[in-house]
């Protein structure tokens, strides 16, 4: 998958990975969100909802992004009631990035939409969309990768790293993510 930001046909090692357009609207994201959000405390949750929305970002008013978070591209975020990302989380999302209702996205966590094709001299990024089930829990300073659909319910263990999909209410852990146990199921 591309984005429409994303130049796919450049020739090898000829000119930057997106469009100038594309790193003046991250610039002008970057510089507004380091003036006007990264300083804030906890309790001014809407407000950066507020500038997260001015960018394009689909987030619920009932959602909780902390100030420390990094997110690439607004633009790609859409995020149900009562998900979180707590502090310190990166979000690099050069394609879309969903995460469901009662979704915790703990401190330090990595979700990454974007690699290289190794085997290209050229080295092209590409992109694939992470989406993050209902009631998932990825755990502190866990990596999703490109691409990685965590099921609904379940939990990615701290330091974890998924390259795959995530069945439902299962745990997964360790370095690639293996499943080690099922939660039960929340009908709630």
């Amino acid at each position: 998958m591309t984005t429409p930001d994303l130049i796919t046909d450049r020739k090898a090692f000829d000119g930057p990975t997106f469009s100038l357009a594309n790193r003046l609207k991250r610039l002008a994201w970057s510089l507004t969100w380091l003036l006007l959000a990264r300083w804030t405390p906890p309790q001014a949750r809407l407000w950066r909802l507020a500038l997260l929305r001015a960018f394009g970002a689909k987030v619920s008013w009932q959602a909780n992004v902390y100030a420390s978070v990094k997110v690439w591209a607004p633009w790609h975020l859409e995020m149900a009631p009562l998900a979180a990302l707590a502090p310190g989380v990166q979000v690099y999302n050069i394609a879309p990035v969903t995460i469901g209702e009662m979704v915790v996205v703990s401190q330090g966590a990595y979700l990454c939409t974007g690699t290289h094709d190794h085997r290209n001299p050229a080295f092209p990024l590409y992109a694939r969309p992470i989406a993050i089930g209902r009631r998932a829990w990825v755990c502190a300073e866990a990596f999703v990768g490109p691409g990685v659909i965590v099921g609904e319910g379940a939990v990615l263990a701290a330091r974890a790293v998924a390259f795959k999909p995530l069945a439902a209410w299962t745990v997964y852990q360790g370095n690639p993510a293996v499943a080690v146990n099922t939660r039960p199921e929340i009908k709630a």
